[in-house]
């Protein structure tokens, strides 16, 4: 089996089309309008809360709220790599991540109903969960590993899967996953962020929705939030469309423009980021005092089978643990080209002690590292060095 953190290849059930375009080719073309003479080939911002509309209102652009065309490239984008050759998805762009997130939830739930939730996911989830209960909804938890979300699926209306989950990386068999969730009549969701559509292709699994935060490696710079919906059934994505109306969930034409851009890279970056990602981990993994390393790309690590089937490239997030919340907090501290931040897959590596924030089940010494587009050796050595300063 060739490994998809090395050389970038389909592994699993997300495959290349037979006659279609490369991952790079598919990046810097997605979305791109038919070329017209003088004109940029990425149009610029549309900047419009109004459009002309005299007579009745019919057309693609009425109101600033609804569609902008921005939006729409940027959208076109979206699903031709999260759904490449499929003439039959829709996507919708969201200002965040959460509104992406919320915009399914809130619109496929009624009072009564019952969600499955993962109860290791993005720390943002529990809120979430508080909410959906407070309208009535019903939710129950489960851990990602080790397929636990197949003993809560009972009496489901909907299935949330996170895969791999954030921050522990644990990945999950969403084909087994959503044929079970299916027969029983629920629809399935995968949080596709940390893999983005190079890593993973939801839809492709079987899933229902495939939703991310542009805001993390989709757009990697750092200076987007972004989220997006991708889905198949037609009056599933309207109930999402009149969610997004009804709230104002909309990203700015700014926003989505330089999220267009950046797309452009996305091949560059993630085979950059998740191959240096693997020797990162395969480095950490000889340190003493580190436990817990996970990254599904190791051939030991507990996702790497499933994560192999199914996956094209691991990702570029490595967790460990170091011995206590003291040891970890100087590690951070005496690295140099690793910023402290809490967000994930930008170009410049970043890394946190996660239990800062209080909101994930993990020891205190925990840490999430993001490794970004540097030299690998450098980095390498950045951390080793950080790590000798940390343990001195």
């Amino acid at each position: 089996m060739s490994d998809p953190a090395t050389n970038g290849k389909a592994v699993g059930g997300s495959k290349r089309p037979a006659d279609g375009p490369g991952d790079g080719t598919r990046a810097v073309r997605a979305g791109l309008p038919e070329p017209v003479k003088h004109e940029p080939t990425l149009p610029g911002p549309v900047f419009a809360a109004h459009f002309h509309l005299p007579g009745d209102p019919t057309g693609p652009y009425t109101y600033g709220r609804d569609e902008n065309p921005t939006w729409t490239h940027l959208e076109r984008a979206i699903g031709e790599l999260e759904a490449p050759g499929q003439d039959d998805v829709e996507t919708l762009v969201f200002a965040s991540g959460m509104a992406a997130i919320s915009s399914v939830l809130f619109s496929q739930l009624r009072a009564g109903d019952t969600a499955v939730l993962p109860d290791d996911g993005y720390q943002a989830l529990p809120l979430v969960r508080a909410q959906l209960e407070a309208y009535g909804i019903k939710v129950r938890t489960a851990p990602t590993g080790g397929n636990a979300q197949l003993d809560v699926l009972e009496g489901a209306k909907l299935l949330w899967i996170e895969t791999p989950s954030n921050p522990g990386l644990d990945v999950c068999d969403v084909r087994r996953l959503v044929a079970a969730a299916h027969a029983r009549g629920a629809l399935v969701a995968v949080d596709n962020t940390l893999a983005t559509p190079f890593g993973q292709r939801p839809l492709e699994l079987g899933a229902d929705f495939s939703v991310a935060s542009g805001t993390k490696q989709l757009t990697g710079h750092g200076d987007v939030l972004l989220g997006y919906v991708v889905g198949h059934d037609a009056t599933a994505m309207t109930a999402v469309r009149r969610w997004r109306k009804i709230v104002g969930a909309i990203p700015g034409p700014m926003e989505a423009w330089l999220a267009h851009r950046s797309i452009a890279t996305l091949q560059l970056r993630v085979d950059r980021q998740d191959t240096t990602a693997l020797k990162v981990a395969e480095t950490l993994r000889r340190r003493p005092e580190i436990t817990g390393l996970r990254y599904p790309g190791l051939p030991d690590d507990p996702s790497h089978e499933i994560a192999s089937r199914q996956m094209l490239r691991y990702g570029c997030v490595v967790s460990f643990t170091l011995p206590s919340r003291a040891h970890a907090d100087r590690f951070l501290d005496a690295l140099r080209l690793v910023e402290g931040a809490t967000s994930f897959g930008g170009v410049r590596s970043t890394a946190e002690r996660r239990g800062r924030w209080g909101g994930d089940a993990v020891p205190e010494g925990f840490v999430r590292l993001s490794v970004g587009a540097e030299d690998p050796d450098d980095l390498v050595a950045d951390l080793l060095r950080a790590l000798d300063v940390a343990g001195g």
